[in-house]
């Protein structure tokens, strides 16, 4: 079989690429530094925290994994997709199906719902990818409607009344029923996420995405399987909301169709265009705005909305590439 990405072992700035785990930590000290800072900031958060604080940094995690699994669609391999709430969709109905009307323990549904996220990924991605720019986008927007309109109307599904009784991850007998819980598991998950994300992009795969990204008439006269590549992209990014989708119907117990509308999608887009595509701060930053803007200015009531949508332009038209922008190449 051949290979797709048959790229250099160089990066695409020239510098050879160390790879394994030494290639994250040995060069980085300072960096390194700061994000253990950081996670030992965010343990103890719920300490000094409330619930009601507690579910706000709760929503920003899971944002924050949301985000980056868009982030490799949109940032790393340049496409733009106006769907990607229906992975998240088809993740969260998976385990709630399997675990509300089956009876299936959680822990087992996610590898089942990784594979029908890959899948899914897999059937949007194959047809599609040869489209480009506009085109791209309206069939995406399509998928994310047709997965939300077939978890509306099925009975399997619940229709439009949705799911409920889904079970809550137990872990050697302890069950997770508490915010404070589902804190530590989508802080968790959101690490795994920048560190997964990290590894994409410093690998040969992330360096063919880069050169699809910026040219792929270039790429594939390179060698590189264009379609593949970003069929890839459509695969992984999938896993992401696959994987948050799960834990997130754990969380709530109960998801409804009205979760995955096209708003949503929206809503992670900005979320990596405002922060910086292809940057995994930039992308954590967007996601801590989406979640803390509106909680910002949540005294202004019905207004805030209009505020924070200022607030968004604004930031956007003196940062067009973003509050944290990826460096060119």
């Amino acid at each position: 079989m051949v290979n797709p990405i048959n790229t250099p072992s160089t990066d695409i700035s020239g510098q050879d690429n160390p790879g394994g785990l030494s290639g994250w930590l040995q060069p980085q000290k300072n960096r390194m530094f700061i994000l253990m800072t950081l996670a030992a900031i965010a343990m103890f958060i719920p300490l000094v925290s409330n619930n009601y604080g507690l579910e706000i940094m709760t929503n920003v995690w899971f944002y924050v994994v949301l985000c980056l699994g868009l982030n490799i669609v949109v940032g790393y391999a340049g496409l733009l997709d106006l769907g990607y709430a229906a992975f998240f969709a088809v993740g969260a109905y998976t385990t709630g199906i399997l675990t509300s009307q089956f009876g299936v323990n959680f822990w087992l549904t996610i590898p089942v719902a990784v594979c029908v996220s890959a899948c899914a990924g897999f059937i949007i991605g194959g047809p599609t990818l040869r489209l480009r720019s506009d085109y791209l986008a309206i069939v995406t927007l399509g998928f994310g409607e047709i997965v939300r309109l077939i978890a509306r109307n099925l009975e399997i599904t619940g229709g439009a009344s949705g799911l409920i009784g889904i079970e809550r991850p137990t872990i050697f007998g302890f069950q997770l029923s508490q915010i404070v819980h589902f804190y530590y598991v989508f802080l968790i998950l959101a690490i795994l996420a920048c560190f997964v994300s990290y590894r994409l992009q410093h690998s040969r795969l992330g360096r063919a995405w880069q050169y699809v990204r910026e040219d792929e008439d270039a790429a594939e006269a390179m060698g590189i399987n264009r379609v593949a590549v970003k069929l890839y992209a459509y695969v992984i990014g999938a896993i992401f909301g696959g994987v948050a989708g799960c834990f997130f119907a754990a969380k709530m117990t109960a998801i409804s169709p009205e979760t995955f509308m096209f708003q949503q999608s929206v809503l992670i887009l900005l979320g990596v265009v405002l922060g910086g595509m292809g940057k995994i701060p930039g992308v954590i930053i967007g996601a801590f705005a989406l979640v803390l803007f509106p909680e910002v200015f949540r005294d202004l009531g019905s207004m805030r909305m209009l505020v924070f949508a200022i607030v968004m332009l604004i930031i956007m038209l003196y940062r067009p590439e973003g509050i944290w922008p990826a460096k060119k190449s």
